[in-house]
């Protein structure tokens, strides 16, 4: 089993930027896919990047290609989102997810992961 809390969440200007970190407990981080989602009000869950076990596969969204950066540390059992050039509408709860599926299959697919976090909120100002 594996408890993820994520951090990092709060108030940017339009423009500006956010890291987003989620600390993975156990010893069987390296295992997983990871994922980070997203929930804006009135919303559904949407898919906002992934990750392979060894990281050297990414998927994102498109709305976010050349803006947020994942990334992670197998050592330090922590996922990151580099996320730049925010806008008004990433404001959300972002969560980090984990699964035992592929990177492929957890890319836009919530119902594919195993394992989340309670989330962090992210607020982009105008």
């Amino acid at each position: 089993q594996v408890q993820l809390v994520e951090s990092g969440g709060g108030l940017v200007q339009a423009g500006g930027s956010l890291r987003l970190s989620c600390a993975a407990s156990g010893r069987t981080f390296s295992s997983y896919a990871m994922g980070w989602f997203r929930q804006a009000p009135g919303k559904e869950r949407e898919f906002v990047a992934a990750i392979s076990r060894s990281g050297g596969i990414k998927l994102y969204a498109d709305f976010v290609k050349g803006r947020f950066t994942v990334s992670r540390d197998n050592a330090k059992n922590t996922v990151y989102l580099q996320m730049n050039s925010l806008k008004p509408e990433d404001t959300a709860v972002y969560y980090c997810a984990a699964s035992q599926k592929t990177t492929r299959e957890i890319a836009g697919n919530w119902r594919a992961m195993d394992y989340w976090g309670k989330g962090t909120l992210v607020t982009v100002s105008s």
